[in-house]
C-alpha cells in the first residue's frame, strides 16, 4: 500500500475513526521516542567528570560505610506508627 492509498484510507474512515487513528500514533511515537540503541555511548565521560570524586580529600567522608550504617540502624529502631 503506498502513503497516497493508506491516506485515501484514512480520509475514508469516519471522523471518529480518524480521531482513533490520530492518537494511536501519537501513542505509538510516545512509546518508541523514549527507546534508544543500547549501544549508544553515553555524551559524558566519567572518567574525567569533575563531579566524581570531588569529595576525596574529605576525610570526615573517609568511613561513610559506618555513618550510613548507623543512619539506617537508628532509622529501623523508630517505631513507624
Amino acid at each position: 500500500m503506498t502513503q497516497q492509498e493508506l491516506f485515501n484510507e484514512f480520509l475514508s474512515l469516519p471522523a471518529e475513526a480518524q480521531r482513533q487513528v490520530i492518537d494511536f500514533i501519537g501513542f505509538l511515537r510516545q512509546k518508541y521516542a523514549a527507546v534508544e540503541p543500547a549501544s549508544q555511548s553515553p555524551d559524558f565521560d566519567l572518567i574525567n567528570d569533575n563531579f566524581i570524586g570531588m569529595w576525596s580529600d574529605r576525610q570526615d567522608l573517609a568511613d561513610s560505610t559506618a555513618w550510613v550504617r548507623g543512619v539506617r540502624e537508628n532509622e529501623s529502631s523508630k517505631s513507624h506508627d
